[in-house]
């Protein structure tokens, strides 16, 4: 059996935040409800409820300019303390080794019942895939192949995404670069708050 590094264990506690419609948002701050999983079939990590992890402003700006779909009335933006727990991580090794093996066997079953694949796909002439019907498709029967196996489900999925243009000529870091989290257990979501506006200090 191979050691559990340390460098390895899960993640703590992280901030995210999810650009919402403002009443939603003072609902879910007020206790009259909660966030509700996504299950749509091009989420990019899957189903699960998204965050912006410490990016406040591209939430805001999800919620001002939403793909393909009318923006909130009035875009808002929820802060949520996070704890990641069995988290399927793409921004280490591991992870994106479980994906892609996943991929093989995702692919073989597809072969074996003759489905036709998803794709990824772009939107809006944009250069960036929007659609990830592939991704999510992948994903999901890794969740469902878990738990057929036994095996502990994902609490959260984690990954860093390469979007937008680049910041300067020739640059190879892009302005809308940015690390999402997809909350597969609402037990991770610790707690909610209303982000603060900076204020001068010292005075």
């Amino acid at each position: 059996m191979k050691p559990k590094m340390l460098c390895s264990t899960e993640p703590g506690l992280v901030l995210g935040f999810h650009g919402c419609e403002r009443d939603v948002r003072d609902a879910i701050l007020s206790g009259n409800t909660t966030l509700f999983e996504s299950k749509n079939d091009y989420d990019w990590l899957g189903h699960g409820i998204y965050f912006w992890m410490s990016n406040y402003e591209r939430a805001m700006d999800f919620a001002r300019n939403r793909p393909g779909k009318p923006p909130f009335r009035h875009p808002a933006v929820l802060g949520a303390v996070l704890n990641l727990g069995n988290c399927l991580d793409l921004l280490g090794t591991k992870g994106l080794e479980t994906v892609r093996m996943a991929h093989e066997d995702w692919a073989l079953q597809r072969f074996e019942t003759d489905n036709i694949n998803p794709a990824n796909k772009n939107i809006l002439n944009s250069s960036d895939l929007r659609l990830r019907n592939l991704d999510c498709s992948v994903l999901e029967n890794l969740h469902r192949n878990r738990k057929v196996n036994g095996k502990p489900p994902y609490d959260s999925v984690r990954g860093v995404f390469v979007e937008g243009k680049p910041i300067y000529e020739g640059a190879g870091i892009y302005d809308k670069t940015h690390v999402q989290i997809c909350i597969r257990n609402p037990n991770c979501m610790l707690g909610f708050f209303l982000p603060r506006e900076r204020t001068h200090w010292p005075r």
